[in-house]
C-alpha cells in the first residue's frame, strides 16, 4: 500500500494548500453567492455549516479522494462487520453493535452478539425500574435515593457528561453522583452527605482491579460498614459492571447484580454498554434507549451516506486538512449550551486517546502529524478569555460551534443573546477586521500617531476556520447522534493517518508505573528501581507522611 504522504491526492493537497493559504475567506464568500448553501450537510437532526472553512470545492474533492485512496469505505465496512481492526490487541471494535436497534445480526467469530447485548439491556431496564419503583430497597427497607457511580476514564466520563447534558430529562426518583478521582477528598465529600441506608454504589471496572476505582469502592465499603451495614447487606447496596465475576462476588456483590463488559468495547466507547447504567438510573431506561436510538441513526448515516454528504467524513477530512497542511496543533469545541459544557472533555479523551499515536498499523513511525490537542469550554464564557488568542493569536485553531435552536426553561431574550454570540463569533473569526476598518472607526482620535497605533492593535486578520453545528433541541436522540458523530470522525481520521484508534498503550504504561510507584511509597520496592528524580519524590512523600 502506498504510504499516506506518497498518495497523489496528498501531493495535490499540498499544492492546493499553497494557494489557499494566500486566499481570504472574505473573498471566497464574495466570489461565490452559493457557498453557504453548497457547503452544508444535515443528518440525524444535526445541521452542519462548514462554509466558514479555508477550503474550495477542489480542496474538498481532493480530501474525499484521499479518503477513498486510504481505503476508508473498506475500513468502515470492516468495523461494522466485526473484523478485528484493533490490530495490536487482536480485537473487534463493536461499540456500534451496542446501539444496533435494527434486526440485523452482528457476528463475532461466527456468533451473533446481539442476543447477549439485548439481554444486558433488558437487565439494565429491569434493575433501573426496580430502583425507581422502590421494589429494590436498602437493607433497612428504605428506598434508594442516591447512586454513587465509581469509575475512571471512559467508565466515568461518558456517563457523567451524558447525564449532565440531559439534565432536563433526569428522573426525580434518584440523584446520581460521580466519583473518579483517587484523591480521597472527592469520595469523602460525596459520601459524607449521604445516608448509607438510601445509597447504591455502582462500581465500573472491567477487571475489578483498576487502582483508582477499586480504592474508591473499598473506601465506600468501609464507609457503609462503619455506618452500620454488614457484609451481607452489601448485596443490596453495591452493584458492579465488570467481567471479573469472581472478584466482584468475593467483594460481596451478588452475581445477579453484576453487569457484563466485553473486550470488543473500548472504555472511551463504552457508555452505550452496561457502563451506561448510571445514565439509566439518572434518566430512566426509556431515555437511555433514546440515546442509543440517536447513535444508531448516526451509525446508519455514516455507513451509507456518500462521503460528500457524510457528516463524520466531512468533519474528519477538514480536520486532516488543518492538521497536516496548515500545521494546526489543536482543535477547540465550543458548545453554546450550559448543559453541554462537558462535551469538550469527553471528545478530548475520545480523540486524543484514540489518535494520539506515532506508529502506523504496519509498525512504522509516521512522518506526518496525527491527532490534535482537543480542548474547549462553553460559550459565552470563552469569549471573555481564550477567544482572544483564537482571534488575534498567531496559531490557526479550527473551532466547532454547537447550538440548540430551542432550549427548556429559558426566555427568548437569553437564548437570542446566546445565539447572537455564537453566530457573531463565527462571523468575526471568518472575516476579521482590517487595519483600514479599524482606522476608520477611530475618526475621533485627533492624534494621528495614536490613531494608527490603536488601529494596528485592533486589527484582526480573520480567516480563522470554524464549523457550526445546529440542532433543534438537545434531546436524548440528538445527543446520541452527536456523540456518535464525533466517534466516527475520530475513526475516519485514524484510517487516514493509518493508526490504530482503538488501543491506548500510553495509558497502560501510566497505570503500570503508577502501581510500581505505589509499591515504592508503601516500601514494597527496591530504591534503585526508580530514576533519581522519582526516588527523591517518593522519599519526600514517605517522610511527610511518616512512612517507615
Amino acid at each position: 500500500m502506498t504510504t499516506l504522504t506518497g498518495q497523489p491526492q496528498w501531493q495535490q493537497l499540498t499544492e492546493l494548500a499553497k494557494s489557499v493559504k494566500q486566499t481570504h475567506m472574505r473573498d471566497l464568500f464574495a466570489n461565490d453567492s452559493q457557498r453557504a448553501e453548497s457547503m452544508q450537510a444535515e443528518a440525524c437532526g444535526i445541521f452542519l455549516d462548514y462554509s466558514k472553512n479555508r477550503v474550495t470545492d477542489e480542496v474538498m474533492t481532493s480530501l474525499f479522494d484521499l479518503a477513498r485512496a486510504q481505503g476508508l469505505e473498506e475500513a468502515r465496512e470492516r468495523m461494522f462487520s466485526g473484523a478485528p481492526i484493533n490490530k495490536t490487541e487482536q480485537r473487534s471494535v463493536l461499540h456500534t453493535a451496542l446501539r444496533n436497534l435494527s434486526n440485523r445480526p452482528v457476528k463475532l467469530d461466527g456468533e451473533d452478539v446481539m442476543p447477549e447485548i439485548q439481554a444486558t439491556l433488558d437487565k439494565m431496564r429491569d434493575f433501573t425500574q426496580s430502583i425507581h419503583n422502590q421494589t429494590h430497597t436498602g437493607y433497612t427497607g428504605k428506598p434508594i435515593k442516591h447512586v454513587v457511580a465509581i469509575g475512571i476514564g471512559g467508565s466515568f466520563l461518558g456517563p457523567k457528561i451524558m447525564t449532565e447534558a440531559l439534565k432536563p430529562y433526569r428522573s426525580e426518583a434518584v440523584q446520581v453522583h460521580f466519583v473518579a478521582n483517587v484523591d480521597g477528598c472527592h469520595i469523602h465529600d460525596v459520601l459524607s452527605a449521604l445516608d448509607h441506608e438510601e445509597t447504591l454504589i455502582v462500581m465500573s471496572s472491567k477487571s475489578f482491579s483498576t487502582q483508582e476505582t477499586l480504592q474508591n469502592t473499598v473506601s465506600a465499603k468501609q464507609w457503609f460498614l462503619a455506618a452500620g451495614g454488614s457484609q451481607s447487606d452489601i448485596a443490596q447496596h453495591f452493584v458492579a459492571v465488570s467481567s471479573n465475576v469472581s472478584a466482584a462476588t468475593e467483594f460481596g456483590i451478588t452475581e445477579d447484580n453484576i453487569f457484563p463488559m466485553w473486550d470488543w468495547v473500548g472504555g472511551r466507547y463504552s457508555l452505550w454498554s452496561a457502563i451506561g447504567l448510571p445514565i439509566c438510573l439518572a434518566l430512566g431506561y426509556d431515555n437511555f434507549h433514546r440515546l442509543l436510538k440517536g447513535a444508531h441513526q448516526m451509525d446508519e448515516h455514516f455507513s451509507s451516506a456518500p462521503l460528500e454528504q457524510n457528516l463524520p467524513v466531512i468533519m474528519a477530512m477538514l480536520g486532516v486538512w488543518y492538521r497536516n497542511f496548515f500545521d494546526a496543533q489543536s482543535h477547540v469545541l465550543l458548545p453554546y449550551y450550559h448543559y453541554l459544557r462537558g462535551l469538550p472533555a469527553y471528545v478530548q479523551q475520545l480523540d486524543m486517546e484514540s489518535n494520539g499515536k506515532r506508529t502506523t498499523l504496519a509498525g512504522e513511525t509516521v512522518n506526518y502529524e496525527t491527532g490534535p490537542i482537543i480542548w474547549g469550554s462553553e460559550g459565552t464564557n470563552g469569549q471573555h478569555s481564550f477567544h482572544q488568542l483564537i482571534h488575534q493569536g498567531t496559531s490557526i485553531i479550527p473551532a466547532d460551534f454547537m447550538l440548540p435552536l430551542n432550549v427548556p426553561n429559558q426566555n427568548d431574550t437569553h437564548h437570542a443573546m446566546l445565539a447572537s454570540n455564537c453566530f457573531g463569533q463565527t462571523q468575526a473569526l471568518m472575516q476579521g477586521k482590517t487595519f483600514d476598518e479599524c482606522y476608520a472607526d477611530l475618526a475621533n482620535e485627533t492624534d494621528e500617531e495614536r490613531r494608527s497605533e490603536l488601529a494596528a492593535h485592533k486589527t484582526m486578520p480573520g480567516n480563522k476556520p470554524s464549523n457550526t453545528l445546529l440542532f433543534n433541541e438537545l434531546d436524548p436522540e440528538t445527543l446520541g447522534a452527536l456523540v456518535a458523530l464525533y466517534e466516527h470522525k475520530v475513526f475516519v481520521q485514524g484510517v487516514i493517518w493509518d493508526v490504530n484508534s482503538f488501543d491506548q498503550w500510553g495509558v497502560e504504561l501510566g497505570k503500570q508505573l503508577g502501581n510500581e510507584v505505589l509499591d515504592g511509597i508503601q516500601g514494597n520496592a527496591q530504591p534503585d528501581q526508580f530514576d533519581l528524580s522519582t526516588s527523591q519524590l517518593i522519599d519526600k512523600f514517605r517522610r511527610a507522611n511518616s512512612i517507615d
